[in-house]
């Protein structure tokens, strides 16, 4: 280990990737900025999200009615719902006593994907007679698209 490493804050580990590999350690500091980087993106995407499925209820609302309108809100809520729920369990493991591992990823995203599927076919079932198809798509579509407001802004983390 030279001196360079030290000033950086690395060891090497022969863990890692071999010999003389290199381990990168963080300040509290820089942990904190990153946690609080992290959080802004998550929440600033929720936002996104939430502005688009508004956007989509009013205009279907405004174009075909109420029973539109409604659509929108299922569509759009059968992803937004379970995205926001897991990105609360994502900011628990950033700020919380509990982590967050690659393994919590990938449960989160199954659970998304299993409750949008699973609200999208109830809707389907239960609301065969009054839902717009159209306008429940154009809500899902919207909340999936969220973060085209964040690029028009140029927000994205």
């Amino acid at each position: 280990m030279d001196t360079n490493d030290v000033q950086r804050g690395c060891e090497p580990d022969d863990t890692a990737g071999g010999a003389g590999a290199e381990r990168l350690s963080l300040s509290e500091h820089d942990r904190a900025a990153i946690h609080l980087r992290a959080s802004k993106g998550l929440v600033r995407a929720l936002v996104a999200q939430t502005v688009m499925l508004g956007a989509a209820i009013l205009v279907c609302g405004l174009v075909s009615g109420a029973a539109a309108a409604w659509s929108a809100l299922i569509g759009g809520g059968a992803y937004l719902i379970p995205n926001g729920l897991f990105a609360l369990r994502l900011l628990a493991g950033l700020w919380g006593p509990v982590t967050s591992t690659p393994f919590t990823f990938f449960v989160g995203e199954a659970f998304k994907l299993g409750a949008a599927v699973l609200t999208l076919g109830l809707a389907a079932w239960l609301g065969s007679g009054w839902i717009v198809w159209p306008a429940l798509l154009v809500g899902l579509l919207c909340v999936l698209k969220g973060y085209v407001l964040l690029l028009l802004f140029r927000r994205l983390p």
